[in-house]
């Protein structure tokens, strides 16, 4: 009845399969630089930029890539990170770089300021799967060294700080969760980079993000909306996209390893 059917049982077997099942794209068709996201406008820009296909547009993870680096889109939430960083151990990529967007948690980040995360709060839930709570998580810390560089080269500023990483898309509303938030001192919330750095960590790539401030959940006239990201997204992505392009490029030109930790 399932003749047809392969065995897998080791985790490299599923991942193998998995990721060109997930992405559409053939595991030697990957760059070794990873770029990750959640939206199709970041896939769109990458294309036009570089002319080059976006493919697995009908896949769940659809990728796009020039050289050396691909972007992915994973998806929206901590599940999703989990498992494209699971998937990632398919080829093990030199480095993968989360461009984000954030709500600010201070009056000080306006819209499209950028955010260098130095570690993320583990409110996801599905980090826990993978290390015990007490173990912090943390982007690789060369890779948001360059990072810093490439974003003063393109004459910006970002604030750096504590992320807070939930599983929990629509809280705007609860000013209980509001006063938690406050008291962890976070200066931004999303809902992937705490996994990415944990789940990058498990599988021994070495993960970064850069953050963009999309909107001021805190306050009632800040809340994001369809229309107010939209004009987030045409205004301040292509610079969002060009630095995490840049960083990268600057990794493979300069031969810098961000692999910096020893693993068992």
């Amino acid at each position: 009845m399932y003749s047809n059917c392969i065995s897998v049982k080791t985790k490299k077997e599923i991942v193998d399969d998995w990721l060109p099942r997930y992405t559409g794209t053939n595991l030697e068709e990957f760059g070794d630089f990873i770029l990750l996201t959640n939206s199709n406008s970041y896939l769109d820009l990458f294309s036009s930029l570089f002319k080059v296909p976006i493919k697995g547009k009908d896949r769940a993870m659809p990728s796009v890539t020039h050289d050396r680096i691909t972007l992915i889109n994973f998806g929206m939430g901590s599940p999703n990170a989990a498992t494209i960083m699971d998937l990632l151990g398919a080829i093990q990529p030199k480095a993968a770089l989360f461009l984000g967007k954030c709500g600010g948690l201070k009056k000080k980040c306006k819209m499209g300021d950028m955010i260098l995360p130095i570690a993320a709060i583990r409110g996801d839930g599905t980090s826990d799967d993978y290390f015990p709570e007490r173990v912090p998580a943390l982007p690789a810390f060369n890779l948001q060294k360059v990072m810093s560089t490439i974003i003063l080269n393109h004459r910006k500023n970002y604030w750096t700080g504590t992320i807070y990483t939930t599983n929990r898309r629509v809280w705007e509303y609860d000013q209980n969760f509001k006063e938690h938030l406050r008291l962890t001192r976070s200066i931004a919330i999303d809902m992937e980079s705490a996994t990415l750095f944990i789940v990058g960590f498990a599988n021994q790539i070495p993960t970064g993000a850069l953050l963009m401030v999309s909107d001021q959940p805190m306050v009632a006239s800040g809340i994001k909306t369809q229309a107010s990201d939209k004009k987030v997204t045409e205004k301040f992505i292509e610079e969002h996209l060009k630095i995490g392009i840049d960083t990268l490029n600057d990794l493979i030109e300069k031969k810098i390893h961000v692999k910096h930790l020893r693993f068992d």
